[in-house]
């Protein structure tokens, strides 16, 4: 009894671990949207100052890396090296990548790059559906799910003020160096001493031959794809990281150029909305647990609401701190919702699926959703060159802006869709066990 004790709590450490590894890649992923306000760095990569569609392409480069990697990766990670060195090579791969990433100098190689760092943080939250869904029963799962998740947001929140940090005190290229050694130093000795999977859990298990690693990766992708409602959690996941993508990558230059901040302001302006999204994933791992299973669908419907008037309240804001404090809210509902998208991966699947499955949803979400900077900065970039010709005032940048951020509330809607379609799936079939479920 003392030993399942001790199992029950050992196995949290794995996923505070987890939470961490999760902020530490969102602060590399957020390095960019805060460097492509400093001139030195778009000179250095030739980019100018009002190309904004070059400028979002370049989270749209890391996000077709991730979610390439994390649908097509993931098998073969959760097939023929398990979770714990799965996690130690992607953790000496992306910060090898970020390291290195200044010494590219044309901006071809670095979009190269961000393809590079996407591909090696592709199957990041997969593997740690995985070991949530190996530790934790599916009544019990909100919360760590929550505390993985709390990581986008802590990143996020700790990111923005650092990198502006660094970027005001130091060289543009040294945010890039104290990345690459954080990831390594602090990442890996974490995995190593926490990440464990139960006793007899087949992971990593090396295969006897080549033929069968391969049979072993196509059942595991097969299996995947027999998950419950597969489509209808990919597409809510497109549009949940839609929002999520195209807020963050825009935020710095949004509070600096279209409300006026400076740069220090703008750095702590821009953490608070995810500090917001910390607490509101906390709270969502609450209400999972709490409400049910089949009341899940009815966060996602309220959330995306609040996501959505948040948002139009923003943009229709006069005054700056004003519509600052919207975008917090915002990302306060955001936060609700996110935790509740690996929850039903993990609920709709069969446990030796878990990490696949939810590979396709997070990879493909993440490949639709990774066009989403790339599409507010052509609409930003349209938008404030046709409000006044060919001269782009600070007026005319700032409802180019808003007219970008504008598109977040499409995504809202289609969350809400397919969240009321979830709660009408599953009020219309028997309960079902979610191990031994099947594709309806």
């Amino acid at each position: 009894m003392k030993s399942s004790s001790n199992n029950k709590h050992y196995r949290w450490y794995g996923v505070l671990t987890l939470f961490v590894i999760v902020a530490i890649s969102y602060v590399d992923r957020i390095n960019i949207a805060v460097l492509i306000t400093d001139k030195a760095f778009l000179d250095h990569v030739g980019i100018a100052a009002g190309d904004r569609v070059s400028q979002g392409f370049l989270a749209t480069a890391f996000m077709l890396g991730y979610g390439v990697s994390a649908f097509v990766l993931t098998p073969f990670c959760s097939a023929l090296f398990g979770v714990r060195r799965s996690l130690v090579y992607g953790l000496i791969l992306w910060g090898v990548v970020t390291w290195a990433s200044p010494m590219f100098h044309s901006y071809g190689l670095l979009l190269a790059s961000r393809v590079l760092l996407g591909v090696s943080e592709g199957p990041l939250f997969s593997l740690a559906s995985s070991y949530i869904k190996a530790h934790f029963r599916s009544d019990e799962n909100g919360k760590p799910n929550a505390f993985v998740n709390m990581g986008t947001g802590l990143g996020l929140a700790i990111g923005y003020p650092l990198v502006g940090y660094l970027l005001t005190q130091f060289a543009w290229d040294t945010s890039f160096h104290v990345l690459g050694v954080l990831n390594i130093a602090l990442g890996i000795p974490l995995v190593l001493a926490f990440v464990r999977m139960p006793a007899g859990h087949a992971d990593g298990v090396k295969p006897s031959s080549f033929g069968e690693a391969m049979a072993r990766v196509g059942d595991i992708a097969r299996g995947a794809l027999h998950t419950r409602h597969l489509f209808l959690i990919t597409l809510l996941t497109s549009a949940a990281l839609a929002y999520l993508w195209g807020s963050s990558n825009w935020l710095p230059t949004y509070l600096r150029e279209a409300r006026g901040f400076s740069m220090r302001e703008m750095g702590w302006l821009a953490s608070l909305p995810q500090y917001a999204t910390v607490l509101a994933v906390f709270v969502g791992g609450l209400l999972i647990d709490k409400v049910g299973r089949d009341r899940v669908p009815f966060i996602f419907m309220g959330a995306s609401v609040g996501v959505a008037l948040s948002v139009l309240t923003a943009i229709n804001a006069h005054d700056p701190y004003a519509a600052a404090c919207c975008l917090v809210a915002a990302n306060f509902f955001w936060g609700l919702q996110s935790p509740a998208i690996p929850s039903t991966v993990q609920y709709c699947s069969r446990p030796e699926h878990t990490a696949s499955a939810f590979g396709v949803t997070n990879g493909a979400g993440s490949l639709v959703a990774g066009f989403m900077p790339a599409l507010m900065g052509g609409v930003i970039s349209a938008v404030s060159h046709g409000s006044q010709g060919a001269a782009v005032t600070s007026a005319s940048s700032a409802s180019g802006f808003f007219a970008g951020f504008a598109l977040l509330i499409g995504t809202q809607v289609v969350v809400f869709g397919c969240g009321l379609a979830l709660w009408l799936r599953d009020r219309s079939q028997p309960p079902v066990a979610a191990a031994g479920s099947q594709l309806s």
